[in-house]
């Protein structure tokens, strides 16, 4: 995960002090890009402990189920959304919501990953394979807007990638989750698709590591990174609907140890 302790050096070194909505203060830099080949790995950073349990199970919560209760998550001991919960235990019209029931202007309900799939299989050439979090006409109704908002994926040689844009990242706690996240993403759809995996491009737009982070993310820079682990897929699954926890593994993940910083919210 080379270019993860780049993307936090280049953020540190041309980084400009800002002032933020949770009132915490961020260094902050624009438009900036990883790129992660999937065949050489699954990308999980490894200068600290990542809880793979929690990405699984969010990445299950929202592209999976298309859920917006909180429930599923706290039942399976991830507690990641607990800050933004609504007095029903959901985070609104939020993620979930909108990738598996995007309200159209007439009130249809459209799956944009079940359209997503459909077209893979039978225009895998498009230009439009995008996925949108970002509905306008909800975004009040949603607890917190989209942060990882949209995606765009291209199908050549056989090779499924993908390029997420991310609109505010947090470089220290949230960011590893959205990479790993969105690699297990890809090579789920290209499972169920008959493709092999590319790569991601993951862009964000305001890159920022918190200045409450600023000690942990300097450790960071102290360690070593090990060798990426590998993604299990149960290669029984043939339906994106039917992948569970237990059909999802990684292997031989080798990290250094944890590393605690509050969340802004």
């Amino acid at each position: 995960m080379k270019q993860y302790l780049d993307f936090l050096k280049t953020v540190l070194e041309e980084g400009v002090l800002t002032e933020d909505r949770t009132g915490t203060g961020t260094i902050s830099t624009f438009g900036q890009k990883m790129v992660f080949d999937l065949k050489e790995g699954l990308p999980v950073v490894t200068t600290k402990k990542i809880h793979l349990h929690s990405v699984i199970h969010e990445l299950l919560w929202m592209f999976v189920l298309g859920s917006n209760d909180v429930s599923y998550l706290q039942e399976n001991g991830v507690r990641i959304w607990n800050e933004w919960t609504d007095e029903k235990n959901t985070i609104g019209k939020g993620y979930g919501y909108q990738f598996r029931g995007w309200e159209g202007s007439n009130g249809e309900r459209i799956d944009q990953v079940e359209r997503l799939i459909h077209d893979l299989r039978n225009n895998p050439y498009s230009r439009r394979h995008i996925i949108t979090a970002w509905n306008v006409a909800q975004l009040d109704d949603m607890r917190l807007p989209p942060c990882h908002m949209m995606t765009q994926w291209y199908v050549r040689n056989g090779e499924l990638s993908c390029q997420l844009y991310q609109r505010s990242g947090d470089l220290f706690l949230g960011v590893p989750f959205n990479i790993t996240f969105y690699a297990i993403l890809t090579h789920m759809l290209a499972h169920v698709t008959g493709l092999g995996v590319g790569k991601l491009h993951h862009v964000i737009g305001d890159a920022h590591i918190y200045v409450n982070h600023l000690e942990q993310v300097q450790l960071q820079l102290t360690r070593e990174p090990h060798p990426l682990p590998k993604l299990w897929l149960n290669p029984e699954v043939q339906h994106f609907d039917d992948f569970t926890y237990d059909d999802i593994r990684v292997l031989d993940y080798q990290h250094h140890p944890p590393i605690k910083g509050k969340v802004s919210v």
